[in-house]
């Protein structure tokens, strides 16, 4: 598992369209918050026959929101954005100016083994030229991953190819409508994903590939309003927490509140967690009881729950 906070810090990941003029305002006058990170989308959000606007878009609106820090304050998320092709992001990357210094990352879009090799080597040359890191997130959201004669070869293949940047993969993301897309799925407001286990089951071997070495990301939820949309985001989070994932995906700033508030750590787990990984200096086995003495704490078989336990209460906050 990853041992340093930043792997855990984006949180709520909202998507925007590139070409949206009013994204820059909505940030500086913080109308989605202080507590979530922002995708600037150039795939699937925009036209074909516009992608050169919403470039140029794209920049007026990092440029705008990196000058207004000079002159007002306001919580600035984590920026990123989702490419089309590995060519465009070292084409925007080198055509930005100062305001790459709020540039967070690339968000690659059905990363696969016919597209990773470039995609990591790009990554690879803007970092050799950047003072600070810029950090990659795959998707895995390719039909490829769908065959289950392939799926665990093309994982893993992936996983190799990572490895010599993994430092630099800030998250492992996974495109959970693109995969229901393909089976001709849509679920309904109070039908959470892993009611689809064909597509459950594909989230399932990404995060056991994945998921002792990376922090994996959870699935959009496509519901932002309407009955009961809210109870039913929560009750994914609650299957995205059991599974692994860590974060979430989300299209409107009416699911920010809803992600943040089900990552906060409860006040019982965190005790528990800080007096578990008190105990690094004992060379056998302890068990000792929890904080609320309902269930055992043991050192060597909860240690990286507890880990992982403290870097969620320091980017989500404790609950009682």
């Amino acid at each position: 598992m990853k041992n340093d906070g930043i792997y855990y810090s984006v949180g709520a990941l909202l998507y925007s369209p590139a070409n949206r003029q009013s994204v820059a305002e909505s940030v500086i006058n913080e109308k989605f918050g202080k507590k979530y990170s922002l995708a600037l989308c150039l795939e699937d959000a925009v036209n074909d026959n516009f992608v050169e606007d919403a470039e140029l878009q794209l920049s007026c609106t990092l440029k705008k929101i990196y000058e207004s820090l000079d002159t007002r304050t306001f919580y600035l998320p984590k920026i990123f954005i989702r490419v089309r092709n590995p060519k465009q992001m070292t084409k925007l990357y080198s055509s930005f100016g100062e305001e790459k210094k709020i540039v967070a990352g690339f968000i690659v879009p059905k990363f696969s083994t016919e597209n990773s090799t470039e995609y990591i080597e790009r990554i690879s040359e803007i970092n050799a030229h950047s003072s600070g890191r810029v950090f990659l997130m795959p998707i895995y959201e390719s039909s490829s991953i769908i065959d289950l004669r392939n799926r665990y070869e093309i994982l893993y293949a992936l996983k190799e190819k990572l490895q010599p940047v993994e430092e630099l993969v800030l998250n492992i993301r996974v495109g959970g409508n693109d995969l229901c897309h393909n089976f001709g799925f849509r679920r309904h407001a109070d039908e959470p994903i892993y009611m689809i286990k064909p597509v459950a089951d594909i989230l399932s071997d990404i995060v056991t590939v994945y998921g002792l070495d990376y922090v994996v990301s959870g699935p959009v939820f496509e519901y932002y309003s309407g009955d009961n949309w809210e109870n039913c985001m929560v009750q994914e989070i609650r299957g995205d927490q059991l599974c692994g994932f860590v974060g979430k995906t989300v299209i409107h700033p009416n699911q920010i509140k809803i992600v943040n508030d089900a990552y906060k750590v409860r006040k019982s787990d965190f005790d528990d967690a800080k007096s578990i990984l008190g105990l690094n200096n004992m060379k056998d086995d302890y068990v000792l009881a929890s904080a609320t003495n309902e269930r055992m704490n043991e050192y060597k078989t909860h240690t990286n729950w507890a880990r992982k336990i403290l870097f969620l209460a320091d980017q989500f906050g404790i609950k009682e």
